[in-house]
């Protein structure tokens, strides 16, 4: 895992100075080493920080060259094919330098082209300088596991795995976007090219942009997107698709375990974690550790003991670590490392487990995936419990007639988001689910906000983008929710609170060929029912874990998120409010949430939350402007 930093000059040349304060402020995404490069004419350079995962030596330095081409990459990520690849090229005549997975890299793209981003398999995200086409490819893996962000002007493109290293160019306006705020205060995250700067985008998963060096447009190709279902009557029987979903996940654990540095586990207690821990214990050579974050003072949340019992079912060294250092520095110190901010309180058990794993290994493996994949998430069976109903109403009744009974009906009531998602289609009912604040709570809270109009606020542009516009609905949501929550939250969150620590997280259930399997071959049947979720993983499951352990409870690495906005959190409210929020944000409506907090009321701590991390984000980075 690394940190990667770039500038492609169409005008004037770079400055090297200026590159390696960028690449030096990603040093916590590569403690081990750093390097730099530019092209003879200094129209190029490229800036890397390393952390030692494959090949340790001297010959796994970045940014390389590839000899014979002069093309260079700077590259952050794992290809867990490698091997295979470097095999099939050796075959070929192609001859080597290093043991790195970044140089098969080079030599797959000197023999491949762009067809190479079809063979890698893994998480990346990389800028390589295609020497004889004078331009610059920037890829990203399929499933957005490793982040990669770019700001264009009309002298230069820059590009980073974090957005702090592009505002470390003081040329870098610091504009909030309106429609970024907008999908923030409606869901804890901003997703697609987006981000919270209105000058900051995202290379999009699954997609390369090539960047002529001539300045002229710019081309985004999509090389990969979730593949449609098969035709049901060539569907697997349930007993081969456990099968081979068995066959698939074994395979991508034992390729994921592959480093010359010490691998640990993620250990949640949960049915994805538990499973990869099983499945690594049985292909792992070694004594396996395993960590997870306990909250004994919180039992409703803690999923200590069921980790314990997984790690005592399989022999592993586990070390728990109480959530007790969640304090004020620490949430300070996450705001700042999020430099696209997310509301996902999580974020904070995921450091600390990381930091813990980190003073025993380098790398770690997770469960993330099996949610979105298999049809994990509790709105799933509700999204089918609502499709029955629609058919029940006609749409010239239900829709008027819903959307009147939910503008009058308090949010907090129960049955108020059902009335709000049955009043539309089901787009509109998955647009709708884990918001965290409704339309008219954001137009209250946010004075830019009230110049949106009324469709902007019910349901964010990229979100009804992203969702399908037509399947199934358990193919809809699935779908939503990997391009969506899951890239723009859930690995955001795995990717800056454990590289905050140097550590690299792994997920075997976001391996391609699992990936692919979930979405062409798994039916809604054995994803979720309106009584079941993740139907086929628990199957899988039930082969695999201790009988005694639950395995249909759905927990979530959540923590106490409302009583330590109360407690050790509390003092980060003080700090003063940067003049740009005072029209991003209402600070009566702000301080009003507060209160409410403050009175009890647990439910709105999701929502002080996400307002406490916009404030203290905004604050470091001195965002100055409205756009």
């Amino acid at each position: 895992m690394c940190g990667i930093v770039g500038t492609i000059r169409f005008r004037g040349t770079v400055d090297r100075s200026l590159l390696e304060r960028q690449r030096d402020i990603l040093a916590h995404r590569g403690p081990d080493s750093q390097g730099l490069w530019c092209s003879e004419d200094a129209r190029v350079g490229f800036g890397h920080r390393r952390l030692a995962i494959i090949d340790l030596s001297p010959a796994g330095h970045q940014p390389m060259v590839d000899p014979i081409t002069g093309n260079v990459i700077t590259f952050n990520g794992e290809i867990y094919n490698f091997r295979e690849l470097r095999a099939e090229l050796s075959s070929r005549g192609h001859r080597w330098q290093s043991q790195s997975d970044t140089e098969v890299i080079l030599a797959a793209w000197r023999e491949w082209g762009t067809g190479a981003l079809t063979r890698l398999e893994g998480m990346f995200a990389f800028a390589l300088f295609d020497a004889s086409a004078h331009r610059v490819i920037l890829a990203r893996d399929r499933a957005g596991e490793k982040p990669l962000f770019v700001r264009r002007d009309a002298n230069q493109l820059q590009f980073a795995s974090e957005i702090k290293a592009l505002l470390e160019d003081p040329s870098c306006p610091r504009r909030l976007s309106i429609a970024g705020l907008n999908e923030f205060l409606a869901y804890g995250f901003v997703t697609g090219a987006q981000t919270m700067l209105a000058d900051v985008q995202r290379v999009l998963p699954g997609t390369y942009l090539s960047v002529p060096l001539d300045g002229s447009a710019i081309e985004t190709t999509r090389y990969w997107q979730i593949p449609d279902p098969i035709d049901p009557s060539a569907a697997m029987t349930r007993d081969a698709l456990v099968e081979q979903l068995e066959s698939m996940l074994r395979a991508a654990v034992r390729r994921q375990l592959v480093a010359d540095v010490p691998v640990g586990v993620l250990l949640s207690g949960g049915v994805d974690s538990s499973l990869i821990t099983a499945l690594a214990a049985a292909e792992s050579h070694q004594s396996l550790r395993t960590y997870t974050v306990r909250f004994p003072e919180a039992p409703r949340l803690d999923e200590g003991p069921f980790a314990r019992q997984v790690a005592t079912h399989f022999g592993t060294m586990h070390t728990e670590l109480v959530a007790d250092s969640a304090d004020a520095d620490v949430l300070a110190a996450l705001a700042i490392q999020f430099d696209d901010p997310i509301a996902d309180s999580s974020m904070v058990p995921t450091h600390l487990v990381s930091r813990a794993i980190r003073a025993h290994a380098t790398v770690a493996i997770g469960g993330d995936g099996g949610d979105e994949l298999f049809g994990g998430y509790l709105r799933y069976p509700a999204l089918l419990q609502q499709e029955r109903w629609r058919h029940r109403l006609p749409d010239a009744i239900r829709t008027p007639l819903l959307r009147t009974a939910a503008t009058v009906w308090p949010r907090t009531a129960r049955g108020h988001g059902l009335l709000e998602a049955l009043a539309g289609d089901v787009g509109h009912g998955m647009a709708a689910a884990g918001r965290l604040m409704r339309a008219r709570e954001r137009r209250a809270l946010s004075p830019a906000l009230r110049r949106l109009h009324d469709s902007a606020l019910q349901t964010p542009e990229q979100i009804r983008r992203a969702s399908p516009a037509r399947g199934s609905v358990v193919a809809r949501a699935t779908a939503l929710d990997f391009s969506t929550y899951m890239v723009d939250d859930v690995l955001v969150k795995v990717d800056r609170a454990s590289m905050l620590a140097s550590l690299e997280v792994r997920a075997p259930l976001l391996d391609v060929p699992v990936v692919q399997f979930a979405f062409r071959d798994v039916p809604d049947a054995l994803k979720a029912t309106p009584d079941a979720r993740k139907v086929l993983l628990r199957d899988l499951a039930k082969r695999w874990l201790p009988p005694s352990l639950d395995l249909t409870r759905k927990q979530g690495f959540a923590m106490p998120v409302a009583a330590s906005m109360r407690g050790a959190w509390r003092p980060l409210r003080d700090v003063p409010l940067p003049p740009v929020l005072h029209d991003a944000i209402d600070v009566r409506a702000r301080d009003a949430l507060y209160r409410t907090l403050d009175a009890g009321d647990d439910r709105v701590g999701d929502a002080c939350f996400g307002v406490l991390m916009l404030h203290l984000w905004s604050a470091h980075y001195r965002i100055s402007d409205l756009a």
